[in-house]
């Protein structure tokens, strides 16, 4: 997240960092390098606090010049909002870019490759514990594929190791904090309650706050578990009838607000194409027989619309020329002469 502060800096801007509280450490120490570096005092200001706290007052002061944000979809609603009451205060119209919330897909055509679909699911969808904005978190499943694929499923989630990230063989830690693991408990307890779970489906909070690698499947393409960020170690599955494969473009594209990445896989070109056009909107990032999640910087421009942010693609000149104000400037060399009238010549 250093890019949110050093982006507009580098652009010429002073800048009041504000980390989430999770993330505060990671400030601290990054702003540490920079002074070793040699970046004068007050160029970049490390504000520590709530949201709330801080926000109250930069979003409000009169040179507010833009806000370079990630998190919520909720919370970067509210900063809009927040602007647009405050609008006519300011000395110039803040811009506003943000990247927020996913619930990110994956859609498999009959013609997809297994094991390179389970593979792509088991690490789209467990990296980062699943916390990750990019993370796959639906899957929309063949019913001729799904016997097969849901046992491969199990098997890799199975094998997942969850513990300590500093031990090699683990691939799965903790989740960021309290708050978090309770929503999952909770969620997660929902899902057993509705005899959803088709792997995982536990948590464990007796020495951290771990949450068990878990694959869904229900019944309803509409289901909250399939169309609401849960930002978890969760993959919920969906599985639709092969013949209906055009319904499904039109359901993956429908079934969420958000818009960040996707991917679709599958061998056969043609289906590939077609879901590349009807899923256009679906995703700022959209993969072909990968992961939707892992994009390079400086490769792979990031970002999604939708109510997943203002798609200005992190790590590109779009998202930076969004900190600079142009101005053009043009100089006459020669004197002014009007013929017609000669007594306005200089």
């Amino acid at each position: 997240m250093n890019n949110l502060a050093f982006g507009p800096a580098v652009l010429g801007n002073t800048v009041v960092w504000k980390p989430a509280e999770s993330a505060s450490l990671v400030a601290h120490l990054s702003m540490q390098l920079l002074r070793e570096a040699g970046l004068p005092d007050g160029v970049i200001n490390v504000v520590y606090g709530t949201g709330p706290e801080v926000g109250q007052v930069a979003l409000t002061h009169r040179d507010l010049a833009a806000v370079h944000f990630t998190g919520s979809t909720a919370t970067f609603q509210h900063i809009w909002r927040t602007v647009g009451q405050n609008v006519a205060g300011y000395k110039n119209y803040p811009r506003l870019v943000g990247e927020t919330g996913g619930k990110d897909f994956i859609l498999a055509h009959p013609s997809a490759d297994l094991e390179a679909l389970a593979v792509a699911c088991i690490r789209g969808s467990y990296e980062f514990q699943g916390q990750k904005c990019s993370a796959s978190a639906r899957l929309y499943a063949p019913r001729s594929m799904w016997p097969a694929l849901r046992e491969r499923l199990v098997d890799l989630t199975k094998s997942v190791v969850v513990g300590d990230p500093t031990e090699p063989e683990t691939f799965v830690g903790a989740v960021i904090n309290q708050r978090q693991h309770a929503k999952h408990a909770e969620a997660l307890a929902r899902a057993r309650a509705e005899g959803i779970v088709v792997v995982g489906g536990t948590t464990d909070a007796s020495q951290g706050w771990f949450v068990d690698p878990t694959v869904l499947e229900v019944p309803d393409p509409r289901s909250p578990f399939i169309t609401e960020e849960l930002f978890a170690p969760v993959l919920t599955a969906y599985v639709y009838d092969d013949r209906d494969w055009a319904g499904t473009l039109r359901l993956v594209d429908e079934s969420t607000a958000y818009g960040l990445t996707g991917a679709v896989f599958g061998a056969d070109e043609h289906a590939v194409a077609e879901a590349g056009d009807a899923l256009r909107y679906t995703a700022g990032n959209f993969y072909v027989n990968d992961k939707p999640t892992g994009s390079v910087v400086g490769q792979q421009p990031f970002g999604g619309a939708r109510a997943s942010g203002t798609n200005d693609k992190a790590g590109t000149v779009w998202n930076l020329i969004r900190f600079a104000s142009p101005r053009a400037t043009k100089r006459n060399h020669l004197p002014v002469r009007d013929y017609r009238y000669p007594h306005l010549e200089p």
